[in-house]
């Protein structure tokens, strides 16, 4: 049997983040931010457009964007069908929810028979979390913690990897892989190149963590479509 298929699904934290330019607009970064951008920018620049067009940008980077939601899913057996426990730590606060984030992984997700999944979290999520963690000043969760772990050792999954079984040559989106299985889309309200205007612009950042937590929920019903397995009926879906 493959290793995949014998992980039990309930020692497997799923999770997925949001995040945003650490400030509205180009014109509110402090200057020497504005010259260390300018410089990473240059490459993401297109014709017609200047610097601080690219702005937007910032959130994907780990140096000048920040965390303002992390959704976490748990699934359980109750009764013999799979039920689904969600959670966000969210708010404008990133230390705040880093700290009570990190507390969690530590206290109930930190043994050798734990996993992290998340979408594309092998290259975004997990290292975004360790590195805005220590931009604070943070401890940084064992589990997260993968400098100078080899590879066997880090207990991490990623359904985009999963997807590709071996085949790096291309990136798979959430909203595509849910529509090829017949999964429903969590983009129904926002995308993630939206959330940095619904975040700064309409202030709204209750409408960002319900897009967080649609995003975990199909992460998990794509896990399951993965492994053959009945997908979790909604009215089993309980947030905390």
């Amino acid at each position: 049997m493959s290793q995949f298929l014998s992980i039990e699904i309930d020692k497997i934290l799923f999770l997925d983040i949001e995040t945003v330019p650490l400030y509205p607009t180009f014109d509110d970064v402090p200057d020497i931010e504005k010259d260390l951008w300018s410089k990473k920018a240059l490459k993401m620049v297109e014709p017609g457009q200047e610097v601080k067009d690219t702005y937007k940008k910032a959130g994907i980077y780990s140096e000048f964007g920040k965390i303002i939601c992390i959704s976490v899913g748990i699934v359980s057996k109750t009764a013999g069908k799979n039920t689904l426990r969600l959670k966000s730590y969210w708010g404008h606060d990133e230390i705040s929810l880093l700290k009570d984030f990190n507390e969690m992984v530590e206290k109930h997700f930190n043994t050798d028979r734990h996993y992290l999944c998340g979408h594309n979290g092998k290259e975004f999520d997990f290292p975004f979390i360790a590195r805005r963690s220590l931009i604070h000043g943070l401890s940084i969760p064992a589990c997260l913690d993968t400098r100078g772990m080899k590879p066997w050792e880090v207990r991490h999954l990623d359904t985009l990897e999963l997807w590709r079984f071996g085949d790096f040559k291309s990136y798979s989106s959430l909203q595509t892989l849910t529509h090829i299985f017949g999964i429903p889309s969590p983009k129904d309200d926002i995308a993630g190149d939206q959330v940095c205007e619904v975040y700064w612009k309409e202030k709204n950042l209750e409408r960002i963590v319900t897009y967080c937590q649609k995003d975990v929920v199909a992460m998990i019903q794509l896990f399951l479509k993965y492994r053959r397995e009945e997908l979790i009926d909604e009215k089993n879906i309980i947030i905390t």
